[in-house]
């Protein structure tokens, strides 16, 4: 794993790294909680939480999209740069903005594709352009009464009814939500391409003005023997 980056050793950048990895580390852990409470229920008392493996697989995929932009930021993701570390350092150097670009172009590409497919549960209209966005397309169906299969209506989320499910009725005709709209589950998507966005965007900076030199975990194995080698030396 990369050095810390100098915005991560201020208050603020430490509070916000904080704040992600508690993120992850509470999907992975509601994740194993509901796993672990259905396996007692169904083993021990012969039943189960219906909702419980849509809970996971939802959790899962948040966990997956939240945990790629985190990797663009500590510079996790594995590469292959075994011809990029054959190069000069001006070369190299090139070879990496070049890199980052193209990530640059497919997180955009990623962010309109979240966007078109969330937006129609939310009530909201898609975006026009065949690869990038060029304005807001009209006449989209509303998908603001999809839910989930069991997951439950949280009481305290009615508050989203009267936007995605009610939008353009008038109040004496609104419907309420009995199971977890899906427009709640799917709003990951667009916000972990936008996160995505930005951390490229922030890693093509730092390649840019020379405080990164990759978009990918540098020698991780060779790290990670070292590291494992200082541990025996010491012990």
């Amino acid at each position: 794993m990369s050095a810390p980056r100098p915005f991560e050793r201020t208050a603020l950048g430490r509070a916000v790294n904080s704040l992600e990895e508690t993120v992850i580390a509470f999907l992975l852990g509601a994740m194993t909680l509901v796993t672990f409470v259905n396996v007692v229920l169904r083993y021990g008392f012969n039943t189960s939480l219906i909702w419980g493996l849509e809970v996971v697989l939802i959790l899962f995929a948040w966990l997956v999209l939240f945990g790629i932009a985190y990797g663009f930021k500590i510079t996790s993701h594995l590469g292959v740069d075994a011809i990029t570390n054959m190069l000069p350092p001006g070369p190299k150097r090139v070879m990496a903005i070049i890199t980052a670009l193209l990530c640059l172009v497919y997180v955009a590409l990623l962010a309109k594709g979240a966007w078109d497919y969330w937006a129609p549960f939310a009530g909201l209209q898609q975006t026009t352009g065949r690869w990038f966005p060029t304005g807001i397309t009209e006449g989209v169906r509303s998908r603001a009464f999809y839910t989930t299969d069991q997951v439950p209506m949280p009481a305290f989320l009615s508050f989203i009814e009267p936007w995605t499910l009610n939008r353009g009725f008038p109040e004496a005709e609104w419907e309420h939500y009995e199971k977890l709209p899906r427009v709640l589950p799917y709003a990951m998507l667009p916000f972990a391409a936008a996160l995505m966005l930005l951390r490229v965007c922030q890693a093509l900076y730092r390649i840019l003005r020379g405080t990164q030199d990759s978009m990918i975990v540098s020698h991780e194995a060779e790290d990670a023997v070292e590291e494992a080698a200082a541990k025996m030396k010491d012990a």
